[in-house]
């Protein structure tokens, strides 16, 4: 017998994978979402009451992953030991595999699944996507929901006359002739995929989704099981702040360390606060929020300077010893309002997010 398909939602204890978990239970109650959150042992508190704020919310137990247990450790602290006191990096990501990746492989077996990831409509990455071919991801906050793998075989050159046969399988309207000219038209260096797919979105997003998914009924991909998908009808474009929005309106709230805390340097002032979710030593952390966390939690920075030794530090450039000296933190907390006062004449968010972030895109399988 066939299994029948998991629909699955990770909770990180960030704003954008929260305010995914609300906005599926109130636009698409007809799906059961399981909600899985991986435990590295290292979150935040802030983390954790989320999580408890959520599962008030949703009516629905998240179910809680554990990469290790039972043996005295923290899940993190298990690995360190077992790599030797070697520190995760952006070169050695090992967290992100040992805590994040392969618990949630773990989780869903060999079960087909539908993955919800929360990358916004206003932010240009993809997020996780697994090699395993039981697990598909969606994307129901952007234009597109569709991974980019979908898309690569979708717009093949070698499937062209494949995918025109199917548009009479599909109600394409009055764009119907618009839209296969523009699948007809091969793919070169002056037409590449991402023009291709766009005239395509511009040409109607719901008519583009449903000629996907009958596209995708001929594959091996999860969703090929299934008549019908009710994301097929959402042309919704999720921004920043509507994740902010969704999480007040709802009575969740935000994570507490997204909450702005003012400081000054001379005469100038700024605002921090964490940007993101994860473990509270995340080497992915800006300079600026290992401020934060070495002023506004002190003991849990000192238990991540215990960390660092044997030559292993969080960051490349500096120790966190040599971090916290009074004129380096200066220098952070000036370069920061500096970078802050550019902000002031950007509209775009998806701008706003890089000069947040310009010191480390971070994991995308911790922060969504």
């Amino acid at each position: 017998m066939n299994k029948p398909i998991r629909h699955v939602l990770g909770i990180s204890g960030g704003k954008d994978s929260a305010a995914l978990a609300i906005y599926l239970k109130n636009k698409y109650p007809q799906l059961d979402v399981d909600y899985y959150s991986s435990d590295t042992g290292k979150e935040l508190d802030e983390t954790y009451a989320l999580i408890d704020n959520l599962q008030i919310y949703l009516e629905k137990k998240i179910t809680i992953l554990k990469a290790a247990d039972g043996n005295g450790l923290v899940p993190f602290d298990h690995f360190l030991k077992m790599y030797g006191g070697f520190l995760p990096s952006t070169q050695a990501r090992w967290c992100t595999k040992k805590l994040k990746l392969e618990p949630f492989e773990k989780y869903v077996g060999t079960d087909p699944v539908v993955s919800y990831v929360g990358i916004r409509g206003d932010e240009d990455r993809e997020g996780y996507i697994s090699r395993k071919t039981n697990i598909q991801s969606i994307f129901p906050f952007r234009k597109n929901i569709w991974s980019e793998d979908v898309i690569n075989k979708f717009l093949s050159n070698a499937n062209i006359d494949k995918v025109i046969s199917l548009s009479d399988k599909v109600d394409l309207g009055s764009r119907k002739n618009r839209i296969i000219e523009i699948l007809s038209k091969r793919m070169d260096l002056g037409f590449t995929q991402p023009s291709k797919f766009s005239q395509l979105l511009d040409e109607g997003v719901r008519e583009l989704n449903y000629l996907v998914f009958e596209f995708i009924r001929g594959t091996n991909y999860p969703l090929s099981k299934e008549t019908n998908f009710p994301l097929l009808d959402n042309d919704e474009v999720i921004v920043r702040d509507d994740v902010f929005r969704i999480l007040k309106e709802s009575g969740v709230g935000v994570p507490g360390y997204y909450n702005k805390v003012g400081y000054s340097v001379g005469s100038k002032t700024g605002e921090y606060s964490r940007s993101r979710s994860g473990c509270f030593f995340c080497f992915y952390q800006q300079k600026i929020e290992w401020v934060w966390l070495y002023e506004q939690h002190p003991t849990l920075f000192k238990l991540a300077m215990e960390y660092e030794k044997d030559g292993y530090t969080w960051n490349q450039e500096e120790s966190l010893e040599e971090l916290i000296l009074p004129e380096r933190i200066n220098q952070i907390k000036s370069d920061f309002i500096k970078r802050q006062e550019r902000s002031l004449n950007i509209k775009s968010p998806f701008l706003l997010d890089i000069l947040e972030e310009e010191e480390g895109s971070g994991c995308a399988s911790c922060f969504i």
